[in-house]
């Protein structure tokens, strides 16, 4: 199905490429984004949905002077974030906080907790796991994975452990299983990168395509999905890594953002510089596990797994997050710094 937009837009100032969902506001549906301009002083947006949702409030703007790459919010405190930065030819990466925002739209200066030095090269993303409250941050550059030990007491982070992926290997990215927290997942040029970090050692690797950007299943563990170059996305089993069970192709151009519904089993949302987000429902529920919780089951018939494209985008997509307390909302973000936040439920299946 193809379908403009009915969503709630806000623009952001300068070109972006990063948007994130808060998921420690247990309050509202919030996001964080950041913008990446090569001239101008960049900033940091926090936007909160209305009560009534029919707006995007901006609830803070901070200074960010250098062009935001990657930015996570902390899943276990709202005035927490970080970001991979730029200036000129060099990378860095730090954790942030918040200040008091006191009612004041323009507010003091974002606070540095700690700074993640130790890179050389291109600094990619900073990973926080996702299920719950850790002292562990992961940092990955073009060569190397470090894990941090953070204290945002202390206002330092100390590195616990680092490890070359090989001379061969070029990182771009990467997440972190949220059903094991000694699992990452890192992505190279042709393979998907399966990393255990007691050993700090690579266990396993998913020969594919390009991969662009990966995200674990949140409801299902050994489930992987890619985001590839001119194939779509595929998914993976982890333990059967050699072929994917599932190859979605939807995008006409590179596919360069996925996430799955923190939710609802088999809702995928993937965006790429087709200027689209395509809302995939692709169930991995086999025959012999429970359904009970699967919400869109269709036992008569099987469903063509693109929901909807949301096709009135006016530049690439970059950024996509889903709210963790409205599974049903999420936000995309666009190059030219436009925030559309949508509603799933009118293009979910009739159960």
């Amino acid at each position: 199905m193809q379908g403009g937009s009915t969503g709630i837009g806000y623009g952001l100032k300068y070109q972006a490429r990063c948007i994130s969902d808060v998921k420690a506001d247990t309050d509202h549906t919030s996001f964080i984004a950041g913008t990446l301009s090569l001239r101008e002083e960049n900033e940091v947006h926090l936007l909160r949905l209305s009560a009534g949702g029919t707006e995007l409030i901006c609830e803070g703007l901070f200074s960010h002077p250098e062009e935001i790459w990657n930015l996570s919010s902390c899943p276990f405190d709202q005035r927490v974030f970080s970001t991979v930065f730029s200036a000129g030819e060099s990378f860095g990466a730090a954790v942030w906080q918040i200040p008091e925002l006191y009612g004041q739209l323009n507010s003091p200066q974002l606070e540095r907790i700690a700074s993640l030095d130790g890179h050389v090269g291109k600094v990619n993303c900073v990973l926080w796991w996702p299920s719950g409250r850790n002292d562990k941050l992961i940092s990955i550059d073009q060569e190397n994975i470090f894990l941090w030990s953070l204290d945002c007491s202390r206002q330092a982070a100390q590195v616990q452990s680092k490890e070359s992926a090989g001379m061969l290997h070029y990182l771009s990215g990467g997440a972190w299983d949220p059903h094991d927290v000694n699992a990452v997942a890192a992505t190279c040029e042709s393979s998907v990168q399966l990393w255990d970090l007691r050993a700090m050692k690579k266990a396993n690797s998913i020969e594919c395509g390009h991969v662009r950007n990966v995200d674990y299943d949140t409801r299902k563990k050994h489930i992987l999905v890619t985001a590839e170059d001119e194939s779509g996305i595929h998914i993976w089993d982890l333990r059967m890594p050699k072929v994917p069970i599932k190859e979605l192709r939807g995008h006409s151009h590179w596919t360069w953002a996925v996430a799955c519904n923190p939710e609802y089993d088999g809702l995928i949302l993937s965006g790429g510089t087709d200027s689209t987000v395509n809302l995939w429902f692709a169930s991995t529920t086999t025959s012999d596990e429970l359904t009970s919780e699967n919400v869109f089951k269709s036992p008569t018939r099987e469903l063509d797994p693109l929901l909807n494209s949301f096709s009135d985008y006016d530049d690439s997509v970059y950024g996509l997050a889903w709210s963790s307390q409205e599974p049903w909302i999420f936000a995309s973000l666009s190059y030219d710094g436009r925030v559309v936040v949508e509603s799933i439920k009118p293009y979910l299946p009739k159960k």
